[in-house]
C-alpha cells in the first residue's frame, strides 16, 4: 500500500537570467551573510558582485564569509555562524555549489541555537540534541548542478578531526527561497561539469532503488535521469551550451526533490567515508568510482527499479540495460577510468573506510532494500578499486 509524507516549502526561482530577481523580490531580512567558497570563481566570474549589488537595490545590507572548502568543515561553520551573530545578520545566503549552501544552512542552525554543531548530529559522534531555538532563514544560489541543495534540507559537512561526514537537516533548513540561473554554471569547467553532474544522477537512481520511494520521488527521478542522460555529455563537451546547461540544472533541482521525497542509499555512506579520509576527493568523483560496483551488487535486489532507469536511458528496461547505460554516459562524460588510487586512496585503507560508513551514515544503510552487512560494504570497496 502507498503511504508518503510530502514537504518542500522551498520556492524555486528557475531560468537563466533568473538571478536579477534577488534584487525585486521580497527578502526575509534586512542584513544577510553571504557563505561563499574559499577559492576564486565567484569573485573571478563576478558572481559576488552581482549579488551584492542587488542586494543593495533591495535595500539589504550584507557581510561576507569566503572560507569554505570543497568538502565543508565543521570549524567554519561554527565561525561563520559566530560571525553572522556577531554581525547581526538576520538571515544567510548560500552562494556557490553543493559546499557553499550546505554550510549557510549549518551556519544558520548554529546562529541561533547554543553549543557545537555535532551535539545536533545523528550518527557518528553526534549527540543528537533537537534544535530547539529554529535557524535563520536560507536563500540558496547555485553555480553548479550537482548536489540538488537547493531543495532539500540536507546539509554535509565534515568534523575534520573525527573523520566524519555525515548528512544533517531539519524542516527548517530548507531554503525559503532558491534561486537557479543556468547562466551562472556556464564557468564550469568540463570535469567538475561531469563529476556534479553524475552527483545528481546518483541522487536520482538512489531515490529510486531506496525501499522509501514514493510514486512522487520516481517522478521527479526518472526525469531527471532522462535530463541527465541527454544532456550531460553535451554540457561536458560544450560548457557554453545553454540548453544543454538548463536541461542539467534542472535535473539536479528534480534530484533535490528526490532526496525530499525519497532518500540517497548506503552509496553516499560510502563515499563519504572516502572523501571524509580524503577530503581532496570531489564526491561526485568518488560516487563515480563507487557506482558500477554499487549497482551491480543490486542487479538481483531490485531489478524492476533498475529497469525504470533503463527504461528513460535508451536501453532494454532491465537491469543490465542500466548497468550499460551507465557505462556509456560515464565513457561520453570522460570519467570511466576514474580510480580511487587517483585520489591517494590506497587498498589497506577499506577496511576502515568499510567501518566508518557503517559509524557515522549507518542510517542510511536502513533506506536499502537490503541491509549490506559490514562484509558486503568491504566488498563492494574493493571491487571498485580494482
Amino acid at each position: 500500500m502507498i503511504k508518503f509524507d510530502y514537504k518542500i516549502p522551498t520556492r524555486l526561482i528557475f531560468g537563466a537570467g533568473k538571478l536579477d530577481e534577488l534584487g525585486e523580490i521580497q527578502l526575509p531580512g534586512k542584513k544577510a551573510l553571504i557563505v561563499i567558497s574559499s577559492g576564486t570563481s565567484m569573485k573571478k566570474y563576478g558572481y559576488l558582485e552581482r549579488v551584492e549589488k542587488l542586494l543593495t537595490n533591495n535595500g539589504v545590507s550584507f557581510v561576507v564569509y569566503d572560507k569554505i572548502l570543497p568538502n565543508p568543515i565543521k570549524a567554519h561553520v561554527m565561525e561563520g555562524a559566530s560571525l553572522a551573530k556577531s554581525e547581526k545578520c538576520d538571515f544567510v545566503i548560500g552562494l556557490g555549489g553543493g559546499s557553499s549552501i550546505d554550510s549557510a544552512k549549518s551556519i544558520a542552525v548554529m546562529a541561533k541555537n547554543p553549543g557545537d554543531y555535532w551535539d545536533y548530529i545523528f550518527g557518528g559522534s553526534g549527540k543528537e540534541q533537537p534544535v530547539k531555538n529554529g535557524v535563520l532563514p536560507i536563500i540558496a544560489i547555485t553555480t553548479t548542478a550537482g548536489t540538488g541543495t537547493e531543495a532539500d534540507p540536507w546539509t554535509v559537512i565534515t568534523h575534520e578531526d573525527k573523520q566524519e561526514k555525515i548528512g544533517f537537516g531539519t524542516d527548517d533548513t530548507y531554503p525559503e527561497i532558491s534561486i537557479i540561473d543556468p547562466e551562472l554554471m556556464l564557468s564550469i569547467p568540463p570535469g567538475l561539469t561531469a563529476y556534479q553532474g553524475f552527483d545528481a544522477f546518483f541522487h536520482a537512481a538512489e531515490g529510486v532503488i531506496a525501499k522509501i520511494a514514493t510514486p512522487f520521488s520516481d517522478a521527479y527521478a526518472l526525469k531527471s535521469i532522462e535530463l541527465i542522460y541527454k544532456n550531460l555529455a553535451v554540457a561536458v563537451k560544450d560548457g557554453n551550451n545553454l540548453e544543454a546547461r538548463t536541461n542539467v540544472a534542472l535535473a539536479n533541482t528534480l534530484s533535490g526533490m528526490v532526496e525530499s521525497t525519497s532518500s540517497c542509499t548506503s552509496e553516499h555512506s560510502m563515499e563519504h567515508a572516502l572523501s571524509a579520509y580524503h577530503p581532496d576527493l570531489p564526491h561526485g568523483a568518488g560516487l563515480i568510482i563507487l557506482s558500477k560496483s554499487y549497482f551491480s551488487y543490486f542487479k538481483e535486489i531490485c531489478p524492476e527499479r533498475m529497469a525504470l532507469m533503463a527504461s528513460v536511458m535508451d536501453e532494454e528496461p532491465n537491469a543490465d540495460g542500466f548497468m550499460l547505460a551507465l557505462g556509456k554516459l560515464q565513457k561520453a562524460c570522460n570519467v570511466n577510468g576514474l580510480k580511487m588510487s587517483d585520489f591517494g586512496i590506497e587498498r589497506s585503507e577499506l577496511p576502515k573506510m568499510a567501518e566508518n560508513a557503517y559509524r557515522a551514515m549507518g542510517g542510511l544503510y536502513f533506506m536499502d532494500r537490503k541491509t549490506l552487512s559490514r562484509e558486503d560494504t568491504l566488498s563492494i570497496l574493493e571491487k571498485a578499486f580494482s
